[in-house]
């Protein structure tokens, strides 16, 4: 069982962290090229390569609530670091 909680863990912080590069490409790349330089082409295919990683990363969350016994606490913090920039990247300080 304690291999399971090491897996689900591992994917967790994984997918946490391409999670967090897809925020960033979407928001420091795509966006800008979208209302800066008049190129909206790059925002549908990182807005969904984001959306599939940010609903990846709430799956996999809420096993680490459930599964892995993640206190609630570090639940909210972790969910609310996926909603800032860079967030994703400390959620090593919380497993």
């Amino acid at each position: 069982m304690e291999t399971s909680h090491a897996s689900i863990t591992n994917w967790f912080l994984l997918i946490g962290k391409i999670e967090g590069y897809s925020y960033l490409l979407l928001m420091f790349v795509a966006m800008p090229l979208k209302y800066f330089v008049n190129m909206p082409a790059y925002v549908r295919p990182a807005g969904t390569l984001h959306g599939i990683l940010f609903v990846a990363f709430m799956v996999l969350l809420a096993a680490m609530f459930f599964v892995v016994k993640m206190s609630f606490k570090n639940t909210v913090i972790a969910f609310l670091l996926s909603l800032v920039p860079f967030g994703t990247f400390f959620l090593k300080r919380l497993v």
